[in-house]
């Protein structure tokens, strides 16, 4: 972690703001399923965000957690490294976070290295675990490990082939959503900036 002293003002509140987004709840759920995919004898940390941080900060079980996810032999992080020196550990981060996009998770809901390493958002964190989990899920290849419903399942693709003849038929209908005019007439209509006569 940084060693800084204390924000104020609007720093304060953004950092205040973010650390509200932080789930306790998910934090647990995220915890069981690292033990678990890792299949290790791993220390479960105490409750807390502050916690968590530490147990992830080295990137070791971060690098341990997406290397499970793929078959043996094929794991995205050959050498894991269990340094203590601040480098070392943040680039492991940084494998970790190229592999997890390489598996799925969307840019978007990677976290920064800084976000981990000085714990400067780890609702950011458990957003990128979560999406990693629910890419797991989804692919269900045998790799993943844990329940199922700690996780949501990502939408698959449903493609449809139409035949040329389905698609000729679809132009002459006329759908609902374009309206009907049977019906209609101009009847009661008056001439535009001419005044509407009430008797």
């Amino acid at each position: 972690m940084a060693n800084r002293g204390p924000s104020y003002g609007l720093s304060r509140e953004v950092q205040e703001k973010i650390e509200q987004k932080y789930d306790p709840e998910l934090e647990s759920r995220l915890v069981d399923w690292i033990i678990v995919q890792c299949g290790e004898n791993i220390e479960q940390p105490p409750p807390g965000r502050q916690h968590f941080q530490k147990w992830l900060m080295d990137g070791t079980l971060l690098c341990k957690l997406i290397n499970s996810l793929h078959p043996r032999g094929k794991e995205p992080i050959p050498k894991i490294s269990e340094s203590k020196m601040a480098f070392k550990q943040m680039e492991q981060i940084s494998q970790f976070l190229k592999a997890a996009e390489i598996y799925g998770v969307r840019t978007t809901d990677i976290f920064q290295t800084v976000d981990l390493w000085e714990g400067k958002d780890m609702a950011a964190v458990q957003r990128t675990l979560m999406a990693l989990g629910s890419e797991a899920v989804t692919r269900d290849d045998g790799c993943y490990r844990g329940d199922p419903s700690w996780f949501h399942r990502k939408a698959q693709k449903n493609r449809r082939g139409f035949s040329e003849e389905q698609l000729r038929q679809g132009q002459n209908v006329i759908g609902l959503q374009m309206g009907s005019n049977k019906g209609a007439s101009q009847s009661g209509m008056t001439g535009y900036g001419m005044p509407r006569q009430i008797i």
